[in-house]
């Protein structure tokens, strides 16, 4: 049975009041070391011969000791801290509810507050435990441009980007709630071993198209794999699109990490239609685009990701132009069965039938492996994230409009 936690019970760790309880001030997290000395300087609070060594240790609070509140900077004069409280905030966005599957998958909703003359906003962020490892599944958009015709998240409009500390924060906040961080009364220097993770992989798969947000998600990927911090690998980072081909490159170049492509479809009749972006960058650019990424190796290979759709995508001749397709390419292939949601007509292909198509993949020289299904029963899954929320006010706003209007007849 799924659980819904009460977040008032005990934590793995306390967390201080989340950012949407408090005044509006910005953020450090989120900022590159140049942009945090700015901020401090700009504040008048350090003078420039001292931001260096200030944001050293603001970094090492912020992502080594994972702290979300100043007075817990203990290397840090008593001044100085309220000084910081006062014109930042490092608090953690609101936890609006938190879901563990019967499989051990948890999945976060975020509430985050509202940017300049905008409203709050929520998003869905997944934690798969597996042997060996823990995946973090991160949202880069509010809602979807994308409207993949498969995609529980494409039936949600884009609200709006989310910024690097937003990205950030679904980070540490999922690091918070399963102790991922040093104990806050060890000593300054422990620092979690990349072995003792529970996050040990993070994944751009959750709600939004990462590269229509890249700047942001490029500074976000940075922070978390900085060496002095986060200290993610960047071969433990995959950065999964739809295909945004001009931005494919600049991925390899400007961030380095492991590429994934949303794929699905072997030509661009039925590309179009699971795919709508394919309209835009058809199949060919594509391929092309992955042949040149920067980095490609077998070593580093790319993974496409191939939902397995009943009598859509699944038969054995998709197989062989999916081995057509891609051959040259260094790569993986994920193949996911369909995980269903509300309102969709689409079903998942026979188990019988995906262990026929992965095998063919794999004797043709691909690893193939067929993705366990992780969390179908809290909507956690591939392609079903969407804010529950984001539903509700939406029904409500059209049963206020109509009472309105009822209300303007009598």
């Amino acid at each position: 049975m799924a659980l819904s936690l009460d977040l008032t019970a005990e934590k793995p760790r306390p967390s201080p009041a989340p950012r949407a309880a408090q005044a509006e001030k910005p953020s450090l997290i989120g900022l590159s070391r140049p942009e945090m000395a700015e901020a401090l300087i700009g504040a008048g609070i350090v003078p420039e011969r001292q931001a260096k060594m200030r944001v050293q240790q603001l970094w090492h609070w912020l992502y080594v000791r994972g702290v979300s509140d100043f007075a817990e900077m203990f290397n840090i004069s008593k001044d100085l801290r309220a000084t910081l409280a006062k014109h930042f905030t490092i608090a953690r966005p609101e936890i609006v509810e938190e879901q563990i599957s019967n499989d051990g998958t948890r999945k976060w909703l975020f509430r985050f507050p509202p940017r300049g003359a905008g409203r709050p906003v929520e998003i869905e962020t997944v934690y798969i435990p597996e042997e060996g490892r823990g995946t973090l599944c991160i949202s880069s958009q509010v809602g979807c441009t994308l409207t993949c015709s498969f995609c529980h998240t494409g039936t949600q409009k884009l609200v709006r980007n989310l910024t690097a500390e937003e990205i950030l924060a679904q980070l540490l906040t999922a690091r918070d709630r399963l102790g991922d961080f040093p104990d806050r009364d060890t000593p300054d220097g422990a620092i979690v071993p990349a072995e003792g993770r529970k996050v040990s992989n993070i994944v751009m798969m959750g709600m939004g198209e990462p590269l229509y947000n890249f700047e942001e998600v490029k500074k976000a990927l940075l922070i978390a794999s900085d060496g002095d911090g986060l200290s993610l690998s960047k071969r433990r980072i995959t950065l999964s699109t739809s295909g945004v081909v001009p931005e494919i490159a600049r991925t390899g170049e400007e961030i380095g990490v492991m590429l994934a492509i949303s794929l699905h479809a072997t030509n661009d009749d039925l590309r179009d239609l699971l795919v709508p972006i394919n309209k835009k960058f058809p199949l060919k650019d594509l391929i092309a685009a992955c042949r040149g990424y920067p980095g490609l190796s077998n070593a580093r290979r790319i993974t496409f990701e191939y939902v397995m759709l009943k009598d859509v995508n699944d038969s054995l001749d998709d197989a062989k132009a999916l081995v057509q397709l891609l051959k040259g390419i260094p790569a993986k292939i994920n193949l996911i069965p369909f995980n269903p949601w509300p309102g969709t007509n689409y079903q998942c292909s026979d188990w019988e039938t995906i262990e026929k198509f992965a095998d063919y993949i794999n004797n043709a020289g691909y690893a193939s492996p067929i993705r366990t299904p992780r969390g179908r029963d809290i909507l956690a899954a591939c392609g079903q994230l969407k804010s529950e929320s984001e539903r509700l006010k939406k029904h409500e706003r059209l049963a206020l409009e109509a009472m309105m209007i009822a209300g303007h007849g009598d």
